[in-house]
């Protein structure tokens, strides 16, 4: 017969294995992010974005993954924090053109983002798609952080839709963040695609670097590749700016995001511009408001 200190050691016994397991998990986590910078080193150092950033995509069946390995000039005891919780996720996703408003619900274990995505133009948003992420964060520790994304069902029979990222110091005012953003596509979304790349895409590529033309100037992939690669960039590049508002004062940090994701796209205009400078802005603030509008009531 057990004795009541052998029936309480039990489940301390249990309880201690596992947040020892979980630890030994995020330290391996931890590891192989910095190796995965050790080996991207060279290609950090140099590559057609002229900063330490390098974009991956594969195309597998219907599958489509587009990801980001980058150097921030940020501490990660800033990156860490920023990156957690899914009211900071919804002020960086809806800086992306085609998110249209985001709704954090549930609690833990039973988080979800609620994203309406839409079209490049306000629209209201009963004219958008609702996509749930259920939102988990699997590792929040001193040195790594993992949080996780993922929503089965998308618009136009799209499935699968994932988006994590991760991160780990380098050293006192840098961190390395790794993201990745993927999904799957039926019939009934490669014909849809298929539309889409033989007339307001045509002519749209991403940044991989397939080749060169006579002239010399670089080709780059087109097709799905190429649109998986542009909203890659477009969600890390709203990683990137909501870091960089976080030095501004609490209340000039929402036009401060709008703006510099905006003039971020730009840079890349070949790929990412759609809309100009003003309609985004106007959009976006109206967008936010009807937002916080929404979270008020």
């Amino acid at each position: 017969m057990k004795t009541s200190w052998q029936r309480g050691a039990v489940p301390a016994f249990a309880s201690l294995f596992v947040l020892l397991f979980a630890s030994l998990a995020q330290a391996q986590d931890a590891t192989a992010l910095k190796a995965k910078h050790d080996s991207l080193r060279e290609k950090l150092a140099n590559n057609p974005f002229q900063r330490p950033l390098v974009l991956e995509s594969t195309q597998n069946s219907g599958d489509l993954k587009g990801e980001v390995y980058a150097v921030v000039d940020q501490p990660f005891s800033v990156v860490g924090p920023a990156l957690q919780g899914m009211n900071h996720w919804c002020d960086l996703l809806i800086l992306h053109l085609n998110v249209k408003g985001c709704a954090p619900t549930g609690k833990p274990p039973a988080e979800v983002l609620s994203l309406v995505v839409g079209r490049k133009f306000d629209q209201p948003l009963d004219d958008g798609y609702k996509v749930e992420f259920a939102y988990s964060m699997p590792a929040a520790s001193a040195d790594y952080l993992r949080v996780q994304m993922a929503a089965e069902t998308g618009p136009v029979g799209t499935r699968n839709y994932r988006l994590a990222l991760e991160a780990v110091p380098l050293d006192d005012k840098r961190s390395f963040i790794h993201m990745s953003y993927s999904y799957g596509y039926g019939a009934t979304a490669r014909l849809a695609m298929q539309a889409y790349l033989s007339t307001a895409g045509r002519e749209k590529v991403g940044f991989s670097v397939i080749g060169k033309a006579e002239d010399g100037k670089p080709i780059y992939i087109d097709g799905v590749r190429g649109v998986v690669e542009r909203n890659t960039m477009r969600y890390y590049l709203a990683i990137e700016t909501y870091l960089g508002s976080l030095s501004a004062p609490p209340g000039e940090q929402q036009e401060r995001r709008l703006r510099d994701w905006f003039a971020s796209t730009e840079r890349h205009k070949q790929q990412l511009h759609e809309i100009e400078r003003d309609d985004y802005l106007r959009m976006k603030r109206n967008e936010l408001q009807r937002q916080k509008a929404a979270a008020a009531k």
